[in-house]
C-alpha cells in the first residue's frame, strides 16, 4: 500500500519539510497492516478480554456469593492485578529491545491463562483454609497483572508501529469493539457451561477458555509481525536503555500531558462502575434484572460511540487532522453533561429519564475512550527513538492506576456523602458531580495537547514532539 510521506504528520498535525525520498519518509513509505491483519490483532485483544472477564466478574461473584467472603477480598485482589500493571513500562521496553513482540504477546497470554485458571482453583482452597486460599489467590492475581501488562502493552506497541497513520483511529475502534465482543461471547458461553455450578466446573471452564484464547491468538499472530514492518527513518535512534527511554518519554511534554489526561479521564470513567446499579436500585426501585439491562444499555452506547469514531476516523482523518482531538473533547464534555444529568436524577428520582441519561453517558464514554486510544497509537511513534512499547507502557500504567482507584474513589465519596448529607439522593449526586468535574478537567487537558510549545519554522518533524490536532501548513 502506497502512503504519502506526510501521512503521520497529517494525523498528528505536523508536516515534514523534507523531500519524499529523504530519511524521514522511510517510515511513512513502508507498507502498513492490511485491514485483515488489523482484524487478526483484534482477535488477540478479544482473547485478552475473554480471559480477564472470568477473573474480574465471574470469580468475583463466586467469592462473594458461593464462598460468602467479604466483598473486600475480591476487591483487593482485583486492585492488586491493576497495581501490578504499573510495571507496563518495563514490559513495553522489553518488547522494544527484543527481537519479537509476538513472543511477549503470547508469553503474557500464556501466563494470563495459567494464572487465571490458578485463581479459579483457589475456590477449592478457600473451602479448606481461608489463609491458604488467600495466599494462593494473591499470587495468582499478581501473575494475572503481569500477564495482562506484558501481552497487552506489546500488542498495542505492535499495532502502533505497524498500522498506517490514517487507519489508527479505525484500528483502535475495531480492536476494542472486538474485545467487548469477546467479553460478551465469553460471558454467554461460560454461563451456559457453569450450570450446575461447582468449583471444579469453574476451573475446567476457565482452563478451556484460556486454551482456546491462546490457540486463537497464536494462529492470528502467525507471520503478522514481519508483514508490513516499517523501516525506521535514519534520524530516529534505536531503542535506548530503560532509564533513558523512560526519561525521553517524560521529557516529551505531549507524552506527559497525555499521561495526565489518561489518568484523569479513566479515573472518571471507572468511578461509577460500582455505584451505578446500586443507585438505580435504591432510588429508582429497579430489580437486579432491570439494573443489569440498564448496564447493557450503557455498554450499547459505548459500542455506538466507538463505532462513530471508527467510521469518521476512517473517512475523514486525512481531511481533518484534528478529528481525534475533537472526539476526545466532545466525549469528555458530553460525559460530564450526562453525569450532571445523573446528579439531577439522584435529586429528582424517580421523575427523571434514567435510561436515556445512562445511554448518553455510554455514548460519550465510548467516543472519548476510543479516540484516546487512537491518539496513543499516533503519539507512540512520535519519539526520537523507537520506543513505542515504553510509551504505551506509560499510558497503560496510568490507565491501570485509574481503574484500580476508580471503584475505591466512588465508594469513598458515596460513603462521605452519606455521612455528611441527608439521604442517599444527595450522596449519589455528590459522586456524579465529582465525576463530572474530573471529565471537565480532562477536556481542558485535552485542549492543551498539541499547543504547549512553539515549533521553529522549518524544523524537522523527527526533532520535535507531534502536535496532536494542530492545523496543517498550506502545501
Amino acid at each position: 500500500m502506497e502512503q504519502h510521506p506526510n501521512d503521520l504528520q497529517a494525523e498528528t498535525g505536523t508536516a515534514s519539510r523534507e523531500p519524499q525520498d529523504g530519511p524521514a519518509s522511510l517510515a511513512a513509505a513502508a507498507p502498513g497492516l492490511s485491514w485483515l491483519s488489523i482484524l487478526r490483532l483484534g482477535l488477540v485483544q478479544a482473547s485478552l478480554g475473554a480471559i480477564v472477564v472470568l477473573t474480574n466478574s465471574t470469580l468475583n461473584r463466586v467469592m462473594i456469593v458461593e464462598l460468602a467472603l467479604a466483598a473486600l477480598v475480591p476487591g483487593c485482589l482485583v486492585g492488586l492485578h491493576y497495581g501490578v500493571q504499573l510495571s507496563r513500562p518495563l514490559w513495553g521496553h522489553r518488547s522494544d529491545v527484543g527481537a519479537s513482540r509476538t513472543r511477549w504477546i503470547l508469553g503474557g497470554l500464556a501466563l494470563l491463562a495459567t494464572s487465571g485458571t490458578a485463581a479459579a482453583a483457589t475456590t477449592l482452597l478457600f473451602e479448606i483454609s481461608f489463609a491458604a486460599g488467600l495466599a494462593a489467590a494473591t499470587l495468582a492475581y499478581a501473575l494475572i497483572g503481569i500477564g495482562i501488562g506484558a501481552s497487552g502493552t506489546s500488542l498495542l506497541a505492535l499495532m502502533a508501529r505497524q498500522t498506517a497513520p490514517e487507519r489508527r483511529a479505525s484500528a483502535a475502534t475495531l480492536t476494542w469493539m472486538l474485545m467487548i465482543a469477546g467479553i460478551v461471547v465469553t460471558s454467554i458461553a461460560t454461563s451456559a457451561h457453569l450450570e450446575p455450578y461447582s468449583h471444579q466446573r469453574l476451573v475446567a471452564v476457565t482452563a478451556v477458555t484460556g486454551l482456546v484464547a491462546l490457540a486463537l491468538s497464536a494462529l492470528a499472530l502467525v507471520g503478522l509481525e514481519k508483514r508490513g514492518d516499517p523501516q525506521m527513518p535514519q534520524d530516529r535512534r534505536p531503542t535506548a536503555s530503560f532509564a533513558r527511554s523512560a526519561a525521553e518519554v517524560w521529557q516529551d511534554r505531549e507524552a506527559r500531558w497525555l499521561t495526565l489526561f489518561v489518568f484523569l479521564s479513566m479515573l472518571a470513567y471507572a468511578t461509577q462502575d460500582l455505584i451505578l446499579e446500586p443507585f438505580a436500585g435504591l432510588l429508582f426501585g429497579m430489580t437486579p434484572a432491570e439494573t443489569t439491562r440498564l448496564s447493557g444499555l450503557q455498554h450499547g452506547g459505548v459500542l455506538l460511540g466507538m463505532a462513530c469514531v471508527g467510521v469518521a476516523g476512517g473517512l475523514f482523518s486525512r481531511k481533518r487532522p484534528g478529528l481525534l482531538k475533537m472526539f476526545i473533547v466532545t466525549g469528555c464534555l458530553g460525559s460530564g453533561l450526562a453525569l450532571a444529568g445523573l446528579a439531577c436524577a439522584a435529586l429528582l428520582a424517580p421523575a427523571w429519564p434514567l435510561e436515556a441519561t445512562v445511554f448518553l453517558l455510554g455514548l460519550m464514554n465510548g467516543t472519548f475512550s476510543v479516540a484516546a486510544i487512537g491518539t496513543m497509537m499516533v503519539l507512540a511513534g512520535a519519539g526520537k527513538t523507537a520506543n513505542e512499547g515504553m510509551r504505551m507502557g506509560v499510558w497503560g500504567a496510568a490507565q491501570a492506576l485509574s481503574f484500580g482507584l476508580g471503584g475505591l474513589a466512588g465508594t469513598v465519596v458515596l460513603t462521605l456523602g452519606r455521612w455528611t448529607l441527608s439521604g442517599d439522593g444527595p450522596a449519589f449526586a455528590l459522586v456524579f458531580v465529582f465525576e463530572a468535574a474530573l471529565f471537565l478537567g480532562s477536556a481542558a487537558i485535552a485542549l492543551g495537547i498539541g499547543g504547549l510549545s512553539a515549533t521553529p519554522a522549518g524544523g524537522r518533524a523527527a526533532d520535535r514532539p507531534a502536535r496532536f490536532g494542530a492545523a496543517l501548513p498550506a502545501e
